[in-house]
């Protein structure tokens, strides 16, 4: 029909369809997988640039209300947006293979109203639920910070329109460049914000004895005081942070449009109805979003069940806790029942340091994932077996000596990042957690590139299931190891650590069972692991030896650090870890395995 209503428009449409693939922006998987890679590499380092210092302004208490505020936007953020981008983006992708650009365009237009409504629901939701939130953890406090943080949302569902959308037409510059925006503006503005609010707080006592017209007896109650209103400050560069986000995507879009031409509208078929769009589009978001609901609900649950026992404890047995942290908990928090936020902060500053090991793993899961998808669909048991091997050894190369590292190393990091000029204690808190987070860490990162590729071999459901009851133990851990108070916020940590290895180790028995691979232990697991365990004693032995010779034990501490990064990458080589499929799969690949065959540096 088109062709024969425009023969010739349809002629020079074809010789100009490849120039217009490129306008589009488009980039093939490995370049869009790197572009996203290296943008998530800055929004991490910003990041940290970001929650290092807001740690040194906060202190311990302020820094848990910012985490908690944090662990009730989480859920909420994934009910509204979880599934949805990943489903447009690829609707989108699918409809353009097919040149049905009208189906595109109409994905597009169906999104706007169903986003606009989630963001809004999302928002109130946000907004009702922090009153419940707040009392249940007995802060209410935190409700400046939540409430500041609940626009977020709306932004959130708003930018994922256009993120989705471009991500479909393989183009991640723009979801790569409005994250970068959301960071810069979160660690400018939110910095600048906080510190502000606690310069104006303390100068105000300083001069009447008054923080924001309320009088304080002591300089401690007033820090106290002004605190939530400066966790509230540091959030809000992040709520700024993604309405900018949201303008640069609006007004790119507006200005340079997705590439779509008049011509390949007009030979386009007619679009499906919006109501089918629709429902296809929640048909593919709903089971998506589940799976992400889950950790996230978990995390909620996670947050108040730690310090809804910690508070008990402070109720019922207080003497126990504060002889165990004299030196963190001063009588000021005791009286005005701020413990269990103080205690939980400390516990966010772990948990920070943690979470960055998984954050690298999920870049590897986005490069190296699809060859597993491949190799499945073609049906080659020797590719498939290749392919999750690289995927699990490239993993672990990362996550063991990494984990371990911050295991051996928490006191020495945790002084490098949150010393505070001679007071230890929080420091010391935070570094007893970090040890038991940094062994967690190996099994967060390792479960979830396994997750990924059961679902690439087609048991969707599993991961849903492994994670549901991964939540159920570690819920069950916390509950009872947090309210002992011998153990108190060190339970946390424990629930955390069994948790994901109990998803770990059945994530990875289904995924040899359901790909009937049976994988090289020695090379995907032993290997790395006596790589590992020179790391870290090199790093712990080096620190303690450059002690003995400099006074700057932060200096030490990078030094050590070094000088572990280096053993590792040679006890990789004379252990022969990698192997030459690993080495393919990275930028300039083939030139590095040719150096290191040479040599017979790899396996």
């Amino acid at each position: 029909m088109c062709f024969k209503k425009h023969g010739t428009l349809q002629l020079i449409g074809s010789v100009a369809m490849a120039a217009k693939t490129k306008k589009r922006g488009g980039q093939s998987f490995l370049q869009g997988a790197l572009i996203l890679t290296a943008s998530m590499a800055v929004v991490k380092i910003i990041g940290a640039l970001f929650k290092i210092p807001l740690g040194w302004i906060l202190g311990p208490e302020g820094f848990g209300y910012f985490n908690s505020a944090y662990d009730l936007y989480n859920p909420l953020f994934t009910i509204a947006t979880a599934g949805f981008p990943i489903a447009i983006a690829r609707m989108v992708s699918e409809n353009m293979a097919r040149k049905r650009y009208r189906d595109v365009r109409q994905i597009h237009r169906v999104s706007i109203p169903i986003f606009l409504t989630l963001g809004l629901i999302g928002f109130l939701l946000m907004v009702v639920g922090t009153f419940i939130y707040c009392n249940v953890i007995n802060t209410p406090d935190v409700k400046y910070a939540t409430l500041t943080l609940a626009p977020t949302i709306l932004f959130a569902c708003l930018m994922s329109i256009y993120r989705g959308y471009y991500e479909g037409m393989q183009n991640m510059f723009p979801t790569a460049i409005s994250e970068v925006i959301e960071a810069l503006c979160k660690l400018i503005l939110g910095l600048t914000a906080s510190q502000l609010i606690l310069y104006y707080g303390m100068n105000e006592y300083a001069q009447s004895g008054t923080v924001f017209g309320t009088p304080y007896a002591s300089e401690a109650l007033a820090r106290s005081a002004v605190l939530p209103f400066a966790a509230a400050g540091a959030i809000v560069g992040i709520t700024i942070g993604s309405a900018f986000g949201f303008i640069y995507l609006f007004i790119r879009f507006k200005l340079r449009g997705d590439g779509i031409t008049k011509e390949e509208l007009i030979c386009s078929p007619r679009a499906r109805s919006g109501r089918s769009t629709i429902k296809l589009l929640i048909s593919i978001a709903v089971p998506i979003a589940i799976g992400a609901l889950v950790m996230n609900v978990a995390s909620l649950v996670d947050s108040t069940l730690i310090q809804r026992r910690l508070y008990d404890i402070m109720q019922n047995n207080p003497e126990e806790l504060t002889a165990i942290y004299k030196d963190l908990i001063a009588q000021e928090l005791v009286e005005n029942d701020k413990v269990h936020t103080t205690l939980y902060g400390c516990y966010g500053y772990a948990a920070t340091l943690m979470m960055l090991i998984p954050a690298i793993t999920q870049t590897f899961g986005i490069s190296a994932l699809p060859s597993v998808t491949r190799a499945w669909t073609e049906g080659s048991p020797k590719k498939i077996k290749a392919s999750i091997e690289s995927v699990i050894r490239i993993t672990m190369l990362v996550t063991i000596p990494a984990g371990l590292g911050l295991s051996v190393m928490a006191k020495p990091i945790m002084s490098l990042l949150y010393s505070d000029g001679g007071n230890t204690a929080t420091v010391d808190t935070a570094a007893s957690v970090l040890v038991i987070l940094g062994i967690a860490a190996i099994f967060t990162s390792t479960s979830t590139p396994l997750c990924s590729m059961l679902q690439a071999v087609g048991r969707v459901d599993l991961p849903v299931k492994l994670l549901s009851v991964g939540v159920i133990i570690k819920i069950i851990l916390n509950y009872t190891l947090v309210g002992i108070p011998a153990i108190n916020i060190q339970g946390a940590g424990v629930g955390t650590l069994v948790c994901y290895v109990f998803i770990t180790f059945f994530a990875l028995y289904f995924l040899c069972k359901e790909a009937h691979v049976r994988p090289d232990m020695v090379s995907i697991f032993l290997k790395p692991l006596a790589a590992a365990v020179i790391c870290a004693g090199s790093a712990y032995g080096s620190y303690y030896l450059l002690t003995k010779v400099l006074s700057s034990a932060k200096l030490c501490t990078l030094l050590a650090l070094v000088v572990a990064v280096i053993i590792y990458v040679i006890a990789l080589l004379v252990l022969k870890a990698f192997t030459k499929t690993d080495l393919l799969m990275l930028p300039k690949g083939e030139k590095i395995a040719k150096a290191l065959e040479k040599r017979h540096w790899i396996g």
